[in-house]
């Protein structure tokens, strides 16, 4: 198109002058390419095998990025923020890693190892500069779920049966420990093999809705494991779907035998975090670093304070935390085939969490995550995390908003993290064997805060999208109800049905013309929309493809008023009473052809007449015959003709029917299966038998490319049936012979 073609006639308004354009001359005018720009199959080979410095280091730089932000380092800018902001993000490390420990039914020095070998191999791999890797309630909870169920109290009792006596803890725990990281192993060689492959995609399958419902659905989880150590009673333990209420029916079976020190440590644990939290929370702006409350509450001097209290009134304590680290041992591999589910499922909710927090980050700072790289970094620092006694880790959404918030820059402040981290295990970690595990209970319950905010979540969909109501609602309650592992599944599976749903239910409408412009709306939904004489507009808001593609001659048979098999069964009653009456008139024409023979023959075989009877003009009379044959042949085909050039227009006036031509609308469409080819074909074929016209506009270059691969281009639908946009068509159509020459642009 020349520039000359286009004027602007004042800010908000515009004038285009150009051709109307199908699919041909679309083809000359922008000049449509014929080649592929990809070489071929065999070059693509050879390139990707050929070993080069520049591709080597594109390769390195883009499965270990900390080559490449490490060396541009500004020190004077990021140094202060990432050492403030990693100190922050430390202390936070200290009382959850011990806290969530207990959530995945470990010892709490195993929450401590988790908080820093994963992290340093975050800070290698990862591509994400704020999140905060580490324990997470979520994560804990789903392995604590498969520790217990593998690694049973009742399976380590010693002096006793029938459910009587002790339990050996320390044997106990030794085994939990190797399920753990076993499963760890498993869920980091997962997230690898998906990372490699460029499989990160898989998370868009979890949509929003459903992280946050199952969140949610995981912290009531979360809440109601942790109120044993508020109360100090020992409920039973039960496995399976709906295992929750059994397990909250106990606990309120149990509540007479409430340890009374417990649960007024407990009490005094939260107010003191929840009052300093919202301190925080109020002089965000103000306060050079939130206040380290979580490591008051456990720290040594309370601990000390502490020490004679929990002796003498029985109260549960943390226990035994040796210092130093361990060395590195592969976890055990028998284990994988009891793990493998387990292991699947904590490999994608892990994976969603960390990328959806990085990309929210990340979107807010102006830099990019990679999804594929985020999952094998994520693999890496569980696969190495679980040679060192760590369980599966993930992104905290608490400890990542402090590590943003105090001015962390880099992954770097995951280092300094690490470092403190590193510092407690080695020299501070007997200093916390008396602390009471109510405390850090309470911990994990404050900061469920922010997930059980997510219940706020229901207004707001309700008034926004049902759909995604519906999904939020579903994987809550099966996540309350079926456990962890299962709701997952049963999550997954009902927002894929609503995806298919959503495509087998789509909206259809018919288009009319806004007078003086090119816009075509719908008619139901705009009053000024105006359908053309004549012209019926149709348009899907999905794509046609074989789930819908019924549905859509459906809907076109109803929005248009026209029954395409109703017509044509009343055609071919009319073509066979037309084919009935040209047999009738032939066979008629064939009678008085052999009458004026046999009146022939007579003739010629009488004798001659007498001069005085006169003599018959045999001339005269052949002519005569002859013309009565052709005038009554030609009075036959004349109605035939008449009949069969206006049966059409006087059935569609007994009908009410004035349509001539039908435009599909299918812009909408992205893609075209083999159902979809078919059906638009018998569009085609059938509105074609009762003399409608069917023409396709907006199509897009891929879904063209794709019906001349199907072969739907022929003769019968030449391509000067697709237009460029529905207002080419439309001009089209009334500017051939017989239709009316509307005005509608001004």
């Amino acid at each position: 198109m020349q520039p000359t073609n286009f004027k602007l006639l004042a800010p908000a308004e515009y004038l285009v002058k150009r051709k109307v354009l199908d699919e041909l001359r679309l083809d000359e005018v922008a000049k449509r390419k014929t080649w592929s720009n990809k070489p071929p199959l065999g070059e693509q080979v050879k390139e990707s095998l050929r070993c080069s410095v520049p591709k080597l280091k594109h390769t390195v730089l883009r499965w270990v990025p900390v080559f490449g932000w490490l060396p541009q380092y500004n020190f004077r800018e990021n140094a202060i923020g990432d050492l403030i902001s990693g100190c922050s993000v430390g202390i936070m490390h200290l009382p959850q890693g011990m806290a969530y420990a207990l959530l995945a039914s470990l010892p709490p020095v195993f929450g401590l190892y988790t908080s820093l070998y994963p992290v340093l191999v975050y800070f290698i791999f990862g591509t994400s500069r704020h999140i905060s890797i580490g324990t997470f309630a979520v994560i804990s909870i789903m392995i604590g779920s498969v520790t217990e169920r593998l690694a049973p109290d009742s399976n380590f009792v010693v002096n006793g049966t029938n459910g009587t006596g002790s339990v050996n803890t320390a044997a106990r725990d030794e085994y939990r420990v190797q399920i753990a990281c076993s499963l760890t192993l498993l869920t980091g060689i997962f997230q690898i093999l998906l990372g490699v492959v460029r499989f990160g995609f898989v998370v868009t399958y979890l949509s929003e809705p459903l992280v946050r419902g199952y969140t949610t659905g995981s912290a009531c989880h979360v809440c109601i494991s942790q109120l044993k150590y508020l109360f100090g009673i020992r409920p039973a333990r039960f496995t399976g779907p709906l295992s929750l209420i059994y397990t909250l029916v106990d606990i309120c079976r149990l509540l007479p035998e409430t340890v009374v020190p417990e649960l007024v440590v407990s009490i005094l644990a939260l107010f003191v975090l929840i009052v300093v939290k919202e301190i925080n929370a109020c002089y965000r702006q103000k306060l050079f670093l939130p206040i380290p409350i979580e490591l008051f509450v456990v720290g040594p001097l309370l601990c000390c304070i502490l020490s004679s209290t929990v002796d003498t009134y029985n109260i549960s304590v943390v226990g035994e935390i040796p210092s130093g680290v361990k060395a590195p041992q592969v976890p055990d591999a028998s284990l994988f085939s009891k793990t493998i589910g387990d292991a699947f499922a904590v490999a994608i909710v892990g994976y969603a969490i960390n990328i959806s927090l990085g990309k929210t980050f990340a979107l807010k700072h102006g830099y990019k995550v990679d999804s594929n790289q985020e999952l094998v970094a994520l693999g890496l620092s569980n696969t190495v995390g679980s040679l060192f006694q760590c369980y599966s880790v993930t992104s905290s959404l608490s400890r990542s908003l402090v590590q943003e918030s105090t001015g962390g820059k880099t992954q770097l402040a995951g280092v300094i993290s690490s470092v403190i981290v590193l510092i407690t295990v080695l020299k501070l970690g007997p200093l916390f064997e008396n602390l009471p595990k109510a405390v850090l209970s309470t911990i994990v319950l404050v900061n469920l805060k922010g997930m059980f905010k997510q219940f706020m979540d229901v207004p707001m969909l309700w008034k926004s999208n049902k759909a995604d109501l519906l999904v939020w609602l579903v994987t809550f309650i099966s996540t309350i109800l079926l456990n962890l592992d299962l709701g997952l599944a049963v999550s997954i599976g009902f927002a894929m049905l609503t995806v298919i749903f959503r495509t087998q239910l789509p909206s259809y409408s018919i288009l009319g013309n806004i007078p003086g412009t090119d816009l075509y709306l719908d008619t139901d939904t705009y009053m000024e929309a105006k359908e053309i004489p004549g012209i019926k507009i149709f348009r899907s808001s999905t794509t046609i493809y074989y789930t819908n593609a019924e549905m859509y001659l459906e809907a076109l048979q109803e929005k248009t008023g026209i029954e395409i098999g109703k017509l044509l069964t009343e055609k071919k009653k009319r073509d066979e009473k037309l084919k009935r009456k040209q047999e009738k008139e032939k066979k008629k024409a064939k009678n008085e052809a052999k009458k004026q023979n046999s009146v022939a023959l007579y003739l010629s075989e009488k004798p001659r007449e007498s001069p005085d009877e006169g003599q018959a003009n045999w001339a005269y009379q052949h002519d005569m015959a002859d013309s009565e044959s052709d005038t009554g042949c030609d009075d036959g085909d004349d109605s035939i003709t008449r009949e069969s050039q206006h049966g059409v227009e006087e059935k569609r006036r007994t009908c009410g029917l004035t349509t001539h031509s039908i435009i599909l609308d299918i812009s909408t469409t992205s893609f075209v299966d083999t159902v979809a080819v078919k059906t638009l074909k018998n569009i085609f074929r059938d509105f074609g038998e009762i003399d409608l016209d069917i023409y396709l506009a907006g199509c897009q270059a891929c879904v063209v490319a794709q019906l001349e691969a199907a072969s739907f281009f022929s003769e019968t639908i030449p391509k000067s049936k697709l237009f460029v946009s529905v207002h080419d068509a439309v001009l089209q159509i009334l500017h051939q012979p017989g239709h009316p020459d509307l005005v509608l642009v001004s």
